[in-house]
């Protein structure tokens, strides 16, 4: 199943689907620009963003596409925070921002432009602090590239996010996601494709890989036209999670392999690539502020993908319930991996072993390990961290010497 493109001509209908991606988009800008712009004599973030698929950024409805959303976040960003650093005494920051928006469609580039200028000029008027610059290009994905990596190389960006919001999966090489997080300090990439594209790929370039990940499903090569009959069922989001996450796991050191939540099919990935642990984090809390809108089917604590085949997981939604059972599963695994280092690891270091690996919320985290009696905290001066929030990447975290009954015998056999 390849996605046909928009007829922006004739007016676009917004998809269930890329109501789901925008609100991700929406609230991730706004959230990325408030953790970037914390340190209080910072006066200035350069940023650029790339839409490498944008439309025309107007559906028939009314709605904004991404473009216009990423120009309504930046200026939604700047104004809360820099009445927040007003409130607070601090000096404002200035926000530079280049936007790169390339479509195939020369109409709907033509589109775009009368559709952002209002906004621009909004902008230019109300909010002083933000500086954006507008580059618009009209060809294919990778044609373009070479031309928006010269443009980000003549900024000298160094924050760079992209939006890849391709048709089908053939737009985009899995080459040149792997070079733009390894070509900028500060690199970020959401990504959307079909897995029936995905899947038709591996079957032409790596069958048996593909026969590997399919055999526990009883489905062969020579089966994949009855995809669209299974892909309601729950198991199957768990098994196309697995193979998106072992497609691209080489591109960037955190990837997020969660499907759009449709409960006919599980048919669109949006994933999101970084190489910073704090990204992860970030989109992990998004993610559960904006319950179901993506899916996991797995497990919720530390190791997501294990696959067991007589406990397989359960469907995570990132709501109330997900939650849960994160917390559950997390007060075992957190010990567990605190463990296979000896008995003492760092908190960032424990971040950046985990968190390619969990779905779990931030704040959850940071509960399980200190209301775990197999845990403690100390700061860098050597005192007992008792509250979660007050966590910090450079405390340690440390197996108690009194390790609770609950706790793995052969482990308890270390003290």
């Amino acid at each position: 199943m390849v996605r046909k493109a928009y007829n922006w001509t004739a007016g676009a209908r917004l998809q269930e689907h890329s109501r789901s991606k925008h609100r991700i988009l929406r609230k991730y800008v706004h959230d990325y620009l408030t953790v970037r712009c914390k340190l209080p004599h910072q006066g200035l973030f350069r940023l650029a963003i790339v839409d490498g698929f944008a439309g025309a950024g107007r559906y028939s409805c009314g709605s904004a596409g991404s473009p216009l959303i990423f120009m309504e976040e930046l200026k939604q960003a700047s104004e809360v925070m820099n009445t927040f650093r007003a409130d607070q005494g601090l000096k404002a920051i200035e926000i530079e921002c280049l936007l790169v928006f390339n479509d195939t469609d020369r109409n709907a580039i033509s589109l775009l432009k009368e559709h952002a200028a209002p906004l621009l000029a909004g902008i230019s008027d109300t909010c002083p602090r933000l500086h954006l610059h507008t580059e618009y290009l009209n060809d294919e994905f990778e044609s373009a590239y070479p031309i928006i990596k010269a443009l980000l190389a003549k900024g000298r960006y160094r924050n760079v996010l992209f939006s890849l919001d391709q048709y089908g999966h053939s737009h985009v090489r899995r080459e040149t996601i792997l070079d733009i997080m390894q070509s900028y300090p500060s690199a970020e990439v959401f990504h959307t494709f079909a897995i029936t594209s995905l899947l038709a790929f591996l079957q032409r370039n790596q069958p048996e890989k593909l026969r590997e990940q399919l055999g526990h499903l009883g489905l062969n090569n020579s089966s994949l036209d009855q995809l669209d009959g299974i892909m309601t069922r729950q198991a199957w989001l768990g098994t196309a999670e697995r193979i998106v996450f072992d497609t691209f796991r080489s591109c960037a050191t955190y990837v997020s392999p969660f499907s759009i939540n449709n409960p006919g099919g599980w048919r669109y990935w949006l994933i999101h690539f970084a190489n910073s642990y704090r990204a992860r984090q970030v989109y992990n809390d998004v993610l559960h502020d904006n319950a179901s809108l993506q899916a996991h089917f797995g497990r919720s604590g530390l190791d997501m993908l294990h696959y067991d085949p007589g406990n397989p997981g359960q469907l995570y939604l990132f709501d109330a319930n997900g939650r849960e059972s994160a917390r559950d599963a997390l007060s075992t695994d957190i010990p567990q991996l605190v463990s296979d280092l000896g008995d003492t690891m760092s908190v960032e270091e424990f971040y950046k072993s985990s968190y390619n690996n969990t779905v779990a919320h931030f704040d959850d985290i940071h509960d399980a390990i200190i209301e775990n009696p197999d845990l403690e905290v100390l700061t860098p001066g050597g005192g007992e961290r008792r509250k979660a929030g007050r966590i910090r990447p450079d405390d340690t975290i440390r197996l108690t010497n009194q390790r609770s009954l609950f706790f793995p015998k052969f482990l308890r056999a270390r003290k």
